[in-house]
């Protein structure tokens, strides 16, 4: 329980690094975010997988660039989910979905030196 909400927390963070960052996302309220990093967790768990199998032809294609469409779709779609979370278009999806993923990573990297020590 406590790595989903330490998980929960990280996604949170990004999605509103990103909301700061780029001009075309945007997130209404402390509980929309909060809502969305949890939907967009969920998306990502389940959803992107599925998106992830049905292209992987076109992903082997494109030497991996399609995967940004793929994460694009699935930030958008918890966009459309999600009253209060807003995305302008499809190209500021995949450059929030990019946001997120670097954040979540930079954050998760620096959490997880904590627990090795």
């Amino acid at each position: 329980m406590g790595a989903f909400l330490v998980h929960w927390a990280t996604v949170a963070l990004a999605l509103f690094a990103t909301s700061w960052i780029l001009p075309g996302v945007s997130v209404a309220s402390i509980q929309a975010l909060l809502i969305a990093a949890l939907v967009l967790g969920f998306v990502n768990a389940v959803v992107r997988p599925l998106l992830v199998l049905l292209t992987l032809p076109i992903t082997l294609i494109t030497l991996g660039l399609f995967y940004l469409v793929v994460n694009g779709l699935a930030f958008s779609l918890a966009a459309f989910i999600v009253p209060g979370f807003e995305v302008a278009s499809f190209l500021w999806a995949v450059a929030g979905a990019l946001i997120v993923g670097i954040v979540s990573f930079f954050v998760g990297m620096f959490a997880g030196d904590s627990k090795k020590k």
